[in-house]
């Protein structure tokens, strides 16, 4: 672990943290959940928010992905998202969604400042995000896709923009 220079938990729990959270909108799957987690974690995110149905740690199957950043990284709970999204933006927060909508911005055009603060909601794996909360937010970020399916597992895409938006806060 020194050699690899990785943090300890009270390490994780004292650094200075990038300020984006992540918004998870109704996500069935307790593996996707862990692994989110986990690229929080690897990013050093400011914290997770779990919405509706989402599963709350401490949960086998979360800590199946998760692989420890259950431990690490700072979660919350709201009964709804929208209730989430109107909370971070209250404090200061510019939301967006992970959606593929007719006004979205295409990942690679998506660029925010290095002091502000930001959410990304992840919708569920067949419904998405919610239209309710779409309309709520900033605006919506797509994931440029080439090939004939149009869609990505959550922890793939979570990795995808957070590291996009993580490059762009600290460069």
């Amino acid at each position: 672990m020194d050699e690899l220079n990785r943090k300890s938990v009270d390490e994780f729990k004292r650094s200075e943290k990038i300020p984006v959270i992540v918004v998870m909108d109704n996500i069935r799957s307790m593996h996707n959940v862990g692994s989110v987690f986990r690229t929080a974690d690897a990013f050093l995110l400011e914290a997770i928010y779990l919405c509706g149905y989402t599963a709350q740690p401490p949960h086998r199957d979360i800590n199946k992905t998760a692989l420890g950043a259950t431990e690490t990284v700072t979660w919350k709970h709201f009964e709804t998202t929208v209730e989430a999204v109107k909370a971070l933006q209250q404090n200061g927060y510019k939301v967006y969604a992970i959606e593929q909508v007719e006004s979205s911005i295409s990942l690679e055009n998506f660029s925010i400042r290095a002091d502000e603060k930001t959410a990304v909601v992840f919708g569920n794996e067949v419904e998405g995000v919610q239209q309710e909360v779409i309309a709520i937010c900033e605006g919506c970020i797509e994931i440029p896709q080439l090939g004939m399916k149009h869609s990505l597992n959550i922890s793939v895409a979570a990795g995808i923009v957070l590291w996009e938006i993580v490059r762009n806060k600290i460069n």
